[in-house]
């Protein structure tokens, strides 16, 4: 899921880029032209003999070509997400992992909440891994000419963890070349590979120990900051200036406070805490969250806005913090009405990103700069009422 979501905020490689990515044409040219490059870069005769094996399979092309939309709202999207199947294991594996998640918090400084909530999202704790090889799903996408760029330093990893023997040949995973419980690409899998139960090798299909030492290195390597927060549910009064709401504007808590935002219960905020944004992923009638610094992270390992808030949030179950208050939110717009504004929001100069049905950052953007100029509660949600407006 990491992968595929940060897939669909790409935008596409043109073909005509083809000639300088080194891409497309006869596969079996290709795959020689990049045998020598991945000699060059010292992959040897097991990586090398593992290459020449790999085929096209049109099924990741196809998957590729055909990726969804992402139109669920936050609560709709978190609640499927946030199962009690996931809080129930990722409370069971807290448990039993105890030690392990201790060792990778003082070594890393990541909690083992953050930890476990990307292991319940991306696989179910290991249950749902991917059925592709690797190897020729990588291959395709890297012959493939949308994005080389992307994929021909993946591949060429994967030959490392396959030289190496970290990986079989036949390794299976993602159709995007995500592997393992908590879905590292392979250039991610070499570098912050760790081994978590001493047996000499990391083995991120198998291995619990593992899984939980790399993803806290990988997270350490993303800027994770040990010691700080990364999110919390707060409750926002009826008036405030919601034009200073946000993921883009980051202030300090006394201002949050001096404008009338509170602690989930009602409470004062803990103003020792290092500023924040307060984001609304539906509105300033819907659930409230500020997040701090190690937000950020969260969309380093993924861009997608919805899918880095619940597992922001899930990571706050893991941490003790009960189900959010979903409080009432308008109604927001259908894919089709989605579609509709986007339109409208594009004529008139604004940048949405593309019309596609989705309230993805840049239709909430322009959405935001609508709310503006018409007056309206700029909060970023758009409703039946706005388009109305526009």
């Amino acid at each position: 899921m990491r992968f595929y979501l940060l897939l669909l905020t790409l935008t596409l490689a043109p073909a005509v880029a083809c000639a300088q990515q080194q891409c497309g044409g006869d596969f079996g040219a290709w795959k020689t032209a990049l045998e020598k490059e991945a000699v060059a870069d010292g992959v040897g005769e097991r990586g090398i003999a593992a290459f020449e094996q790999a085929k096209i399979n049109p099924e990741v092309v196809r998957r590729d070509n055909a990726q969804g939309v992402f139109t669920q709202t936050f609560i709709e999207f978190s609640s499927r997400m946030e199962s009690a199947y996931r809080l129930k294991h990722g409370e069971i594996n807290l448990k039993k992992y105890a030690d392990v998640f201790q060792r990778a918090e003082q070594q890393f400084g990541v909690p083992g909440a953050v930890i476990t909530a990307f292991w319940a999202l991306e696989t179910d704790f290991g249950a749902v891994q991917g059925d592709f090889s690797t190897l020729d799903a990588l291959a395709t996408l890297a012959h493939d000419c949308r994005r080389p760029d992307l994929f021909r330093p993946q591949l060429i990893a994967l030959l490392k963890l396959i030289e190496n023997g970290t990986v079989p040949a036949d390794v299976r995973g993602a159709w995007a070349g995500e592997i393992g419980q908590t879905q590292m690409l392979p250039k991610d899998y070499l570098a912050q590979g760790t081994d978590g139960d001493g047996d000499g090798r990391v083995d991120l299909r198998a291995s619990a120990p593992d899984v939980i030492m790399t993803t806290a290195h990988f997270l350490q390597s993303l800027g994770w900051k040990a010691g700080e927060p990364w999110m919390e549910e707060v409750r926002v009064p009826d008036q405030m200036p919601w034009e200073k709401t946000g993921r883009e504007t980051r202030l300090p808590i006394s201002q949050w406070a001096a404008w009338g935002v509170t602690d989930r219960s009602g409470g004062a905020l803990d103003q020792t805490r290092s500023p924040a944004s307060l984001v609304l992923p539906m509105g300033r009638s819907g659930p409230a969250f500020l997040v701090f610094d190690n937000y950020d992270i969260y969309l380093k390992w993924n861009h997608s806005f919805i899918y880095t808030l619940t597992a922001a949030h899930l990571a706050t179950r893991f941490a003790g913090a009960p189900a959010y208050d979903k409080r009432d939110p308008a109604p927001g717009l259908s894919p089709a009405q989605m579609r509709e504004l986007q339109t409208k929001l594009d004529a008139k100069g604004h940048d949405v990103g593309g019309i596609d049905g989705v309230l993805g950052s840049g239709t909430r953007a322009a959405v935001r700069a609508a709310q503006e100029r018409l007056g309206f509660p700029v909060d970023g949600w758009p409703t039946a009422k706005l388009l109305a407006a526009l």
